[in-house]
């Protein structure tokens, strides 16, 4: 997925969980909890949600990592490049 992929994915999870959100309003620099007014439960949620969408694995220790919305898509950019990187070099050979 590249970055506008990954944007919409983290959009729709948000919006998943707070539809009342406009996803016109969301400020990529600032801390999701604090601009949607959501708890912890509700970052859970969202977490799931895109897991869910990308398959991606987001560990509970980096989930401080996915506070705002760029920094999720750059999480969520790098853990893709580092799952492809790490499934090509665990292909081997099966002949």
């Amino acid at each position: 997925m590249n970055g506008q992929e990954l944007r919409d994915v983290v959009i729709r999870a948000l919006t998943e969980v707070a539809p009342d959100v406009d996803p016109a309003t969301i400020e990529a620099d600032a801390d999701l909890t604090e601009q949607l007014d959501i708890d912890s439960m509700d970052f859970l949620n969202i977490i799931v949600a895109i897991h869910e969408q990308t398959g991606i694995e987001i560990p509970e220790r980096d989930y401080p990592k996915l506070s705002t919305l760029n920094d999720a898509i750059a999480y969520l950019d790098e853990a893709q490049m580092k799952g492809a990187s790490s499934a090509s070099s665990a292909g081997g050979s099966s002949g």
